[in-house]
């Protein structure tokens, strides 16, 4: 079992006791790497692209969404993430992170490799620094990388030209793979 950090668990175990109903979220991000990866990067949320059933959605972000009492308290929320490109597939990898503890919350996260997919798409400063220790913990296949984006997001990207030069520079400068057969250089 997944052992979750603090301050996380006591602000997770009260968001459990104060839903009312089942949830089941399908997170990514930082948060994500923090809980599989010991990520030393601070984050102040729980991003997430997915909730079942999709009415929990509302109570999730009234218990602890921005704004809300526990946020404030512990400075973390839950974030819903409106726009982000992930592998079509991804559902089927996803990690239960879920503290056996807990009644009503569950907690599914992105696997690594579609979590990097995810993060390729915007490419921002942080999101390369979080590529980068993924790297350094040998947490990464670029095989699978390559394989996925071809075959579960390239049809589906919003940009196809500028994810394909995202992720040759996460290849090439963060993988350490150059040459023809990098993604967007046929």
């Amino acid at each position: 079992m997944t052992a979750i950090p603090e301050p996380w668990h006591r602000f997770l175990s009260e968001v459990d006791r104060a839903l009312s109903g089942p949830a089941e979220v399908h997170c990514l991000g930082a948060f994500v790497l923090t809980v599989l990866w010991e990520l030393p990067r601070q984050t102040g949320d729980v991003d997430f692209i997915e909730i079942h059933p999709s009415g929990a959605n509302d109570d999730l972000l009234r218990v602890a969404g921005e704004g809300s009492d526990l946020a404030k308290r512990f400075q973390l929320k839950f974030q819903r993430v409106h726009i982000a490109e992930y592998p079509e597939g991804y559902g089927s990898r996803l990690v239960d992170i879920t503290p056996r503890s807990f009644r009503r919350l569950r907690l599914m996260a992105f696997e690594i490799h579609d979590l990097v997919l995810a993060k390729v798409a915007r490419f921002a400063p942080h999101d390369r620094d979080d590529i980068d220790f993924l790297v350094r913990k040998c947490a990464l296949d670029r095989e699978v990388l390559k394989r996925r984006y071809e075959e579960e997001l390239r049809p589906y990207v919003l940009n196809e030209t500028r994810y394909a030069v995202n992720l040759k520079l996460c290849l090439e400068e963060l993988l350490g793979e150059s040459g023809p057969d990098a993604p967007g250089t046929r």
